[in-house]
């Protein structure tokens, strides 16, 4: 290579390195100093609300998730809780009917076993759910996660008129070593996420903690009268964006829900697939900086081969440094203690994940969810 294009080519990936630096402190401190809007109290009496479940096959995690519904602090006779069977063959309802057993509010257990419209899998569950609901507000979490007693008063307490969106916060727990590397992992991509909501840019609606009114949810026609996708809850997200409703996501320890972790590698990649399906439809400008931020270990191996070892320990050493000041923030804005004994680690994980959803992406391979599979 010539010399000038050498030169050339070494302040391009010093010019890359001041840039990724750049936007993760930027976005480290906007997020610290971020003042959320403040929740304002209910009216009363406190308004009827539906919640809303899909399970399939979900024997080991339904009780845990509707053990923490019957734990709410919420007039239990102002809920309605619909579960959505979508054809399980395990224990899934014996066990939710026993869970539910002399619960003051209404519970309904539905077994799924048509199909609504364009509506497949979760969507179709959920189609079902809404045109059972009786209430004005829905909502919706998965079998997997448990919800905090401040659940439904604190996502409530963000409802402003002509709103149609509150999305709460979830974190990954679990006792092993790989649990605990999703929840980092989880909470550091919300914060972001935030921050980025907060300068009024849209991103997502998580499907399991969200709030949506029901309003906003037939002026979309529902999910039977949406495309089909395996990120049900962005396809209807960007279905409420096109009508002017509002939306909100919520960082507040009142509405931090968890969700049990992946159980194995594989699964992570599957789920991760899935979520990419989302990720692609996202705006380029927030497209290019996932991109911008997933080339810093080609970079690093680039700055290894031309600067020295030395010199790509220290950038990682700073890469870590920068990623433990907002896990610090995003974990103590969440009510948690920040993992920072993991950042080491979480450096191979991420490497793990990157390099497993490049080649899931270009095999195109199909995924598989709940049991069922989807192609590209």
């Amino acid at each position: 290579m010539p010399f000038c294009d050498m030169v050339l080519a070494h302040q391009l990936l010093l010019g890359y390195f001041i840039l990724w630096f750049g936007i993760l402190l930027t976005s480290w401190w906007l997020f610290a100093r971020r003042r959320p809007p403040r929740p304002q109290p209910l009216p009363q009496p406190a308004p009827r609300v539906s919640i809303l479940i899909a399970a399939r096959n979900e024997e080991q995690a339904i009780g845990r998730c509707l053990s923490s519904i019957r734990q709410l602090n919420y007039p239990h006779e102002q809920l309605e809780v619909l579960l959505g069977d979508d054809g399980s063959v395990d224990a899934t309802a014996a066990i939710a009917g026993a869970t539910m057993l002399g619960f003051a509010g209404s519970f309904k257990i539905i077994r799924i076993e048509e199909h609504l419209g364009t509506a497949r899998g979760k969507a179709n569950v959920l189609a079902h759910l809404a045109r059972q609901a009786t209430t004005d507000f829905f909502l919706i979490t998965d079998a997997d996660i448990a919800v905090p007693p401040t659940w439904v008063q604190g996502l409530l307490a963000y409802w402003r008129p002509g709103m149609a969106t509150i999305t709460g916060l979830t974190v990954v727990r679990g006792p092993r070593l790989f649990d605990r590397l999703q929840g980092l992992d989880w909470l550091m991509s919300l914060s972001l996420v935030q921050m980025v909501s907060d300068r009024g840019q849209p991103v997502t609606a998580m499907g399991n903690n969200m709030l949506i009114t029901r309003e906003a949810y037939q002026a979309t026609g529902g999910y039977e009268n949406l495309p089909f996708s395996v990120t049900e809850d962005y396809e209807l997200f960007q279905a409420i964006l096109r009508r002017g409703y509002g939306w909100l996501n919520v960082y507040d320890p009142m509405v931090l829900a968890e969700s049990l972790p992946i159980a194995t590698w594989a699964k992570l990649m599957h789920q991760r697939r899935r979520w990419l399906r989302g990720v692609e439809q996202l705006p380029l400008g927030i497209r290019i900086g996932l991109l911008l931020y997933a080339g810093f270990y080609p970079a690093l191996l680039l700055a290894a081969w031309w600067w020295g070892l030395q010199v790509a320990l220290g950038i990682l050493g700073a890469k870590m440094l920068a990623q433990g000041l907002l896990a610090t923030s995003a974990f103590r804005k969440a009510g948690l203690k920040p993992p920072l004994y993991l950042l080491p680690l979480f450096e191979l994980y991420t490497v793990g994940v990157t390099a497993g959803m490049t080649w899931f992406r270009l095999s195109r391979k199909p995924f598989d969810w709940k049991g069922r599979q989807y192609r590209e």
